[in-house]
């Protein structure tokens, strides 16, 4: 997909408060026929499927990279690294755009994309590329966050595809513990960060990863001085959202199909034509919620609902037992309800730096708080049943968060 956007969050203007779900959908209709969000242009589509076909290869030219390089990060350590996660449509991307303002901060941008895994060059050459103008434009989700091409951006899954292709497998096992033992993804990981921070010139790397809630534990075992940020929403309207995105990701992804590929390369499987539920360790769960989105892509609402309740419980009962099996872990670990980041956000985004322990003053601290609102450009839309189900399938997990 094309690469815009910005360092700040907010809603569009020109949404209608609380417009429900109905509205919505005819929105969406109206903005994917020919919506820039969703193409990729051909240079990247090629580069990309060139990357993503030939990951043994990028991972020898990482290395040489990393040996080309070796004085310029001899003295860079990867210290206290800050994992931003929860299921899509949590609030990640809002946390990892505050996060990333941090003068500090380095993390991935849309521009590092496609060539992820040599870091140093690709910036090195950028800077000696000349600057174009650049106009903010809002991100395919349809969310009213705007980007650029320097904004921040979840491209470190393309790293953990490259060691593991079996990570997006449905059939198995996602879920890597502190146990797991460290192999070359462990050495090329941290070197590969370490070039992030050289090249950037900053002493903190941040990370927005969905799928690092099935690794919290390896995370932690590899970096005992690691935050965790992980964020969760109310499930009601959490599975509104997810169904708002799965509409809007189809629709887009099959007016382009060039999306599609774009996403599986990036590593992008929670939305669209090829969404893939992550497997917590339990494998007839995760065929169970695989066989309802099936039948809520063949236009079965109830279908679609439980599944995505299902997996909301999966997720998010996995996440909790985690933390309340390390008890290491949960000391690096700060959840962040949506809700409070909403309707606290000055209070709440006090406690997410102060848990990142990262430094910042009290006019950004309200100037970064006063854009934080509830969304008002759509409702849940789920009947009295269809409400009863979320809260029977999704409340015992529910409670364990304080909902």
């Amino acid at each position: 997909m094309n690469q815009p956007t910005s360092n700040r969050s907010h809603q569009s203007t020109n949404e209608t408060p609380h417009a429900d779900e109905r509205v919505d959908e005819r929105r969406e209709k109206t903005v994917t026929a020919n919506d820039p969000g969703f193409v990729v242009p051909g240079w990247m589509h090629w580069l990309g499927g060139w990357i993503h076909r030939k990951p043994q290869t990028w991972i020898k030219l990482g290395n040489l990279e990393t040996r080309a390089v070796a004085d310029a990060i001899a003295d860079v350590r990867v210290d206290r690294p800050v994992y931003v996660s929860g299921l899509a449509r949590s609030g990640t991307t809002i946390l990892l755009e505050h996060l990333a303002a941090n003068p500090a901060v380095a993390t991935h941008r849309y521009i590092d994309f496609p060539p992820l895994m040599t870091p140093y060059w690709w910036n090195r050459w950028l800077a000696r590329v000349p600057k174009s103008g650049e106009k903010a434009q809002e991100r395919a989700h349809k969310d009213g966050i705007e980007v650029t091409s320097h904004s921040p951006e979840a491209f470190e899954e393309m790293l953990w595809m490259a060691f593991f292709p079996a990570t997006h497998d449905p059939a198995t096992s996602s879920v890597m513990g502190r146990d797991r033992e460290p192999t070359a993804f462990a050495r090329f990981y941290d070197e590969h960060v370490r070039k992030v921070l050289a090249v950037r010139k900053r002493q903190r790397y941040v990370a927005k990863g969905n799928y690092n809630l099935v690794r919290l534990g390896y995370l932690h075992a590899r970096y005992p001085d690691a935050r965790f940020l992980l964020v969760i929403r109310d499930p009601v309207w959490h599975i509104a959202s997810l169904m708002k995105q799965q509409r809007l990701f189809v629709a887009g992804e099959t007016s382009e199909p060039r999306a599609l590929e774009h996403m599986r390369r990036v590593g992008h499987y929670e939305f669209g034509l090829d969404r893939r539920a992550i497997n917590v360790g339990n494998d007839e769960e995760t065929r169970r919620i695989t066989a309802l989105w099936e039948a809520g892509s063949r236009g079965d609402r109830a279908s679609e609902i439980e599944g995505w309740a299902r997996y909301w419980a999966a997720i998010y009962a996995h996440v909790a037992d985690t933390l309340d099996g390390d008890p290491e872990l949960r000391k690096s670990a700060l959840v962040v309800r949506y809700e409070d980041l909403c309707s606290q956000p000055l209070d709440t985004l006090r406690d997410v730096f102060a848990h990142a322990d990262l430094d910042i003053d009290a006019p950004t601290l309200e100037q970064a708080a006063s854009g934080l609102h509830a969304p008002t450009y759509y409702r849940p839309d789920f009947s009295d049943e269809e409400l009863a189900m979320i809260a029977e399938i999704t409340g015992p997990t529910a409670k364990r968060f304080g909902y």
